[in-house]
């Protein structure tokens, strides 16, 4: 299986280079007021122009505002992760990640689920409700919540998920990411940071 790792709530461009050159399949921004990480559409735009045209560029959004995930929309990312219940944005073409509910559902216009509960806190998603969308789900399964170094890779061993998604598990402080935190848990994670060297080119 591959598996896939987002780091999100990325607040700056080093922090969302340094991640993808550690082996980032995917960079999650938030926009919402009541997040720390919480930044503006036009700071996620500038962060996401800097990233290659192979990684996932992801808005995470709790808003209720139709107009403002319209806005959000506007800058293109691969997917917008919502969690209440508003319509897919007018002419987005991206991918639409719904958060499952407290009763296991989830709106169904959407390209996959995820579980997440903590919403940055760090707080751990529970295995028995997870195993439940994992044997239920008909999308693919996202899993967040208190995930770190230390804990990640027996939740992948155990819950097999599409990919996993960490936010605090990886921070100094909110919105900041750690560095070494961030190799470990990608190492963890089964990705092999990338090793790159200058090589002169001589004709």
């Amino acid at each position: 299986m591959f598996l896939r790792v987002k780091i999100c709530g990325i607040t700056n461009i080093g922090d969302a280079l340094f991640a993808e050159r550690s082996g980032a399949d995917a960079i999650g921004v938030v926009i919402s007021e009541e997040s720390p990480r919480c930044i503006s559409t036009e700071d996620a735009k500038e962060i996401f122009s800097a990233l290659g045209p192979f990684t996932t560029t992801v808005i995470v959004t709790h808003t209720n505002s139709q107009d403002l995930l319209e806005e959000m929309a506007a800058v293109n990312p691969s997917a917008i992760q919502v969690s209440a219940d508003v319509k897919r944005p007018e002419n987005f073409c991206g991918k639409l990640i719904r958060v499952a509910g407290e009763d296991g559902k989830y709106p169904e216009d959407c390209d996959a689920v995820i579980i997440d509960r903590s919403h940055g806190r760090g707080v751990p998603f529970d295995y028995e409700y997870a195993e439940k969308i994992m044997k239920t789900a008909a999308k693919p399964v996202i899993l967040a919540g208190g995930l770190n170094p230390s804990n990640v890779q027996a939740a992948i061993s155990r819950l097999q998920p599409y990919a996993v998604d960490v936010c605090s598990g990886v921070e100094k402080s909110p919105g900041i990411k750690d560095p070494m935190m961030v190799l470990e848990f990608l190492k963890a994670a089964g990705k092999i940071p990338a090793v790159r060297k200058k090589e002169k080119i001589s004709r």
